[in-house]
């Protein structure tokens, strides 16, 4: 049933996100150099390495590491880089990622395929056999803010509670939080 929610809320979604979607593209295009979808090694189901598509925010020499862990981010970030960040906007190249099964609308963000401690973590908990997905139970509970072992843990508790209602209040309150700006720091 979740893959069948998935599929049917992925199609109705790149089909009513179609103009935003190609509003981005060009304002990506026409501000920065390189191409408008930066493809990142991230880690799937299984711990599989799957390319993950989002809206390039950075610039293209920057190093493929967490964000947070660069010394000063902005200075990486395209002219509009940090709106797409703080509306989510660079997110939407995701669908793909879901129609391909890659990814879930609702489970533990993938990993950077770098995040060794991470992936060790959620692969001691079994959370690395729940896929991944483009919000989660994490992510409306601290997102960027949240330390690698309590961000391991919501996916835990996520993983245990997981439930066609539960992603449903996952999807409503990620909404919450892009409207809000909540916990974005970049």
């Amino acid at each position: 049933m979740k893959r069948t929610f998935d599929l049917t809320l992925a199609i109705l979604a790149s089909f009513v996100l179609l103009v935003p979607i190609g509003l981005v593209s060009l304002f990506v295009k026409l501000t920065s150099q390189g191409p408008i979808v930066y493809w990142s090694d991230r880690v799937g189901r299984g711990n599989k390495i799957f390319k993950m598509p989002k809206f390039r925010t950075m610039q293209i020499d920057t190093p493929a590491v967490a964000t947070h862990l660069l010394s000063n981010p902005e200075q990486f970030l395209t002219p509009i880089g940090s709106f797409l960040r703080r509306s989510s906007l660079d997110e939407l190249p995701q669908l793909w990622s879901i129609l391909r099964g890659d990814m879930s609308f609702v489970g533990p963000r993938p990993a950077l395929f770098n995040q060794d401690d991470l992936i060790a973590l959620r692969t001691r908990y079994g959370v690395d056999q729940v896929t991944p997905g483009l919000t989660g139970w994490a992510q409306i509970n601290g997102r960027d803010e949240l330390p690698i072992p309590e961000k391991v843990q919501l996916d835990v508790e996520y993983m245990q509670r997981q439930s066609f209602w539960f992603d449903l209040k996952i999807i409503f309150l990620t909404f919450l939080k892009v409207l809000k700006k909540d916990g974005i720091t970049h």
